[in-house]
């Protein structure tokens, strides 16, 4: 399944990440690192990263296991319940942005200037403007993940990022703006990708519901609305993944314009194969996870115990490729990220009006952020598998853990690094993330142990972390400096990284086959 279907969805998750690479790159060209740019990624990244904490994940935590069960009428029916909500709530959320910006501000850029300052009320409107369409667009994506059109669920991401680029474009092209100019033209792109986004989506759901062919619930599971506890855990357990990034970028804003700007372009060189490798695995593995663990609660034998033989093999087995699968390609990217960022920060952000120092911190800053990504692998799978089973709590409990503790080492980072370089606070930051998601990871682990046993295998996982760990010290040996031999070098490494897994773990071999 993940061969035939990943790479339908590889294909366009690639496409529309690299257009939004292309955006950025375009961003930094035309803003730097500057204090309207970073007034310009807050207004563009707001609509989106507020979405996905208020409701994007949780939407698929919750509708997909309860989708799995419910008869299209019900089905129906949820929609509509739920498009009136979050509707509303987009109003909601776009009222505060516009009635209280400053304190979006102090919360999330507070080393902006005075002149910034004076531009962010303007931004926000923009911003506020998008909130509802973006968040009936999380719904929408929702149900074509359902649907399993990954089709549409990707190329929405390259409708909205096409207006972004084309307003960034324009930009470049009338030379060095105004801060009023681009907050206009900005803003308008904004405006059009999100309408153009959910003509997108409308369009594609109409084509694939009459496919749709959804179960009663089995064993009698309430198949209606979720209870409101249900929803509180799961827009918690989405949210707070959201906000560890969020609050990284926050902290480093404290070093003062173009700091937040910087960590943004870092966490980017991140944020890629994150998304193309492990959220890939965990958005294809979900619906079948969920159609797996239906009406699996909280069992007081060994969850993979209950059933015959060919059920407890069906739910092994689907988490088994999961795991691996996530973790052998963070471990590549890892690896390739860690190894050649000087040569892909070079590539991506060194044009125009980015400065040589800028660049060279977002690749430092990367460096250190590339090794998030195998707890992240981890998370995902996990939080796949706790979503399923209906039981978000403990994620809740063990992300709440990791942000007071990157609360805490961050706050001692930006202190520590008082009256020295923005390298050395952002290097700090980077770790504490690292270090915050490690024990999330860790934490979730050990409350799955006895979901998780049989399916997260050593001898699966140790060969592309062996393999990751050398290559990347060799690729930071001998990687070339310049841009395109860089980009190159850092495939090639991914590539040596898979291609040991390949060799030395059965479960890749296996996953890969199904």
């Amino acid at each position: 399944m993940f061969l035939r279907a990943g790479l339908v969805s590889l294909a366009l998750l690639l496409a529309s990440r690299l257009l939004g690479l292309l955006r950025e790159s375009v961003q930094a060209a035309a803003l730097g690192a500057s204090g309207l740019a970073d007034v310009a990624i807050l207004m563009l990244t707001l609509p989106d990263l507020l979405t996905g904490i208020l409701a994007a994940g949780a939407l698929g935590y919750v509708l997909l296991p309860l989708w799995a069960r419910q008869t299209n009428a019900a089905q129906g029916r949820t929609r509509a319940r739920l498009t009136r909500w979050l509707l509303g709530a987009g109003l909601v959320a776009g009222s505060l942005l516009m009635l209280f910006p400053q304190l979006v501000v102090q919360l999330l850029a507070p080393g902006l200037s005075t002149e910034a300052r004076a531009s962010v009320s303007h931004a926000l409107w923009w911003s506020a403007l998008a909130m509802p369409m973006a968040l009936l667009a999380a719904l929408w994506t929702t149900r074509l993940q359902h649907l399993r059109d990954f089709t549409g669920m990707y190329g929405a991401n390259l409708v909205v990022n096409s207006a972004v680029v084309a307003a960034l474009l324009l930009i470049a092209w009338q030379g060095p703006p105004t801060w009023s100019e681009a907050v206009a033209v900005l803003g308008a792109g904004l405006a059009l990708g999100s309408l153009a986004r959910l003509a997108w989506l409308r369009w594609r759901m109409q084509r694939a519901e009459p496919v749709a062919t959804p179960t009663r619930a089995p064993d009698g599971t309430p198949t209606e609305w979720p209870r409101t506890p249900v929803w509180l855990w799961a827009l918690a357990s989405a949210g707070l993944p959201l906000l560890l990034p969020l609050l990284g970028r926050s902290l480093a804003s404290t070093a003062g314009e173009g700091a937040l700007t910087t960590f943004n372009y870092a966490w980017k060189l991140v944020e890629l194969p994150l998304v193309l490798a492990v959220q890939l695995v965990a958005t294809l593995a979900f619906p079948g996870i969920a159609r797996a663990f239906a009406g699996v609660g909280t069992p007081a034998t060994h969850p993979l115990d209950a059933g015959d033989g060919s059920l407890q093999n069906a739910r092994r087995g689907a988490l088994r490729q999961a795991f691996v699968l996530a973790w052998v390609l963070a471990c590549a990217a890892a690896a390739a990220l860690a190894g050649t960022a000087p040569a892909l920060a070079q590539l991506l952000f060194g044009w125009g009006r980015m400065s040589p120092e800028a660049v060279t911190l977002v690749a430092a800053w990367a460096q250190v952020g590339a090794w998030s990504l195998l707890p992240q692998a981890l998370l995902a799978v996990l939080l796949t598998l706790m979503a399923s089973t209906g039981r978000l709590r403990g994620a809740v409990l063990a992300y709440s853990g990791a942000l007071l503790l990157l609360g805490a080492l961050g706050w001692a980072a930006t202190h520590a690094g008082a009256g020295s370089t923005q390298g050395v606070n952002g290097e700090r930051i980077m770790w504490a993330i690292n270090a915050a998601l490690a024990l999330a990871a860790v934490a979730l682990l050990l409350r799955e142990r006895e979901f998780v046993r049989g399916a997260l295998l050593f001898r699966d996982l140790l060969p592309a972390a062996l393999a990751a760990a050398l290559l990347a010290h060799a690729a930071g040996l001998w990687a070339p400096a310049t841009r395109w031999a860089g980009l190159a070098w850092a495939l090639g490494v991914a590539a040596a990284v898979v291609g040991a897994a390949w060799v030395m773990s059965p479960g890749l071999r296996q996953a890969l086959r199904r």
